[in-house]
């Protein structure tokens, strides 16, 4: 959850292609799905680890399920910005206007250590660039205007107080 300090610094980049590897990846698939996110990076599930998962459709409405470790993620200085709301398991329940560009792409590894570039638009853009900044140390919030991010994280508090968050977070909360 948000302030956990895992999620407020560089992950450290992978460098063993390995069985551990395929097991926390298959993890963190599992743990998307049954927080039902579009993406997961591993800092969230507490891996101090360059890579991240998803699950989720392109503007045209193509379906991508992949991994990309060791992102770097590129934007193109023409894409329009796409304000769209955007949320984050690591601050469950809580939405907020955020532009993006509105294209993305992520150059990576995949799990054998091969070279991959994952090319997106709309919420597949979105994604790429949400769970490449959690690698970063980076939460959606902090990107968010200080007046708006106050408002969210206090809505947030307000939640935990009141013991409303969904049944995957329970306890994980700082």
């Amino acid at each position: 959850m948000y302030g956990t300090a895992v999620l407020h610094e560089p992950c450290a980049e992978v460098t063993a292609f390995d069985d551990d590897l395929k097991q926390l990846v298959a993890d963190m698939f599992e743990s998307m799905d049954w927080a039902e996110g579009v993406g997961l990076a591993a800092n969230q599930i507490g891996v101090g680890l360059r890579v991240f998962v998803y699950d989720c459709p392109d503007a045209e409405g193509v379906h991508h399920v992949g991994v990309v470790v060791n992102p770097v993620v590129e934007v193109p200085d023409d894409a329009p910005l796409d304000e769209d709301t955007e949320g984050c398991l690591s601050v469950p329940r809580e939405f907020s206007p955020l532009a993006r560009p509105a294209r993305a792409t992520v150059t990576g590894q995949d799990l054998n250590g091969k070279s991959i570039r994952v090319e997106g638009t709309g919420l597949l853009a979105r994604c790429l660039q949400h769970e490449t900044d959690h690698l970063n140390g980076i939460v959606y919030v902090d990107k968010l205007t200080p007046e708006r991010r106050q408002e969210v994280m206090a809505d947030h508090a307000a939640r935990i107080a009141a013991g409303e968050l969904p049944e995957w977070s329970a306890g994980a909360h700082t």
